[in-house]
């Protein structure tokens, strides 16, 4: 269950957080005239980066140019928990970087494993999130918007909160 934020700093701590725990999501390159797509993530809380590693051949990497603005959104398994983060998304060089992130689930999508010449190490740097986080666990939530409902007078069931922030770590 995700908790209601209160500040800017929780809810960033909060957006780390279910980054780690929610392991797919959608990315999009705007103004790419592309679908979003699924990716599987590596949050890097610590240089407020997330990671992707894909083929170099996708519609995705021949989607990017330099300073390309993308968008990742989750939704966490519970559905209590929803974020839509932008920022830039690049290329990225590094054999360490990749050695790091590398496991059997990415191995899986390369003919010739980490040594595979299409393998492409991609650094998101998310710089806004908008947050939306709900304490409640959905049944809850159902009944106090049927109560909002059905109650005259009452409206904009307290269901959870709402937050845009401006991530403090993004480089």
């Amino acid at each position: 269950m995700a908790d209601k934020p209160e500040t800017d700093v929780e809810a960033e701590k909060q957006l780390w957080d279910q980054l780690g725990d929610i392991r797919t999501g959608m990315l999009v390159v705007k103004d790419s005239g592309q679908h979003p797509q699924p990716m599987t993530h590596f949050a890097d809380p610590e240089n407020g980066a997330i990671w992707f590693i894909t083929s170099r051949d996708t519609d995705l990497v021949g989607a990017l140019r330099q300073g390309a603005e993308a968008g990742f959104t989750l939704v966490s398994g519970d559905g209590d928990y929803h974020v839509s983060l932008t920022g830039p998304l690049v290329p990225y060089e590094s054999a360490e970087k990749l050695d790091e992130l590398w496991n059997f689930a990415v191995a899986a999508w390369f003919e010739h494993g980490r040594e595979d010449d299409n393998v492409q190490l991609l650094r998101y740097t998310p710089r806004e999130a908008a947050i939306w986080a709900s304490d409640g666990n959905p049944v809850l939530v159902g009944l106090k918007m049927m109560r909002a409902a059905m109650s005259d007078g009452e409206s904009n069931p307290d269901v959870g909160t709402h937050r845009v922030i401006t991530l403090r770590m993004a480089a």
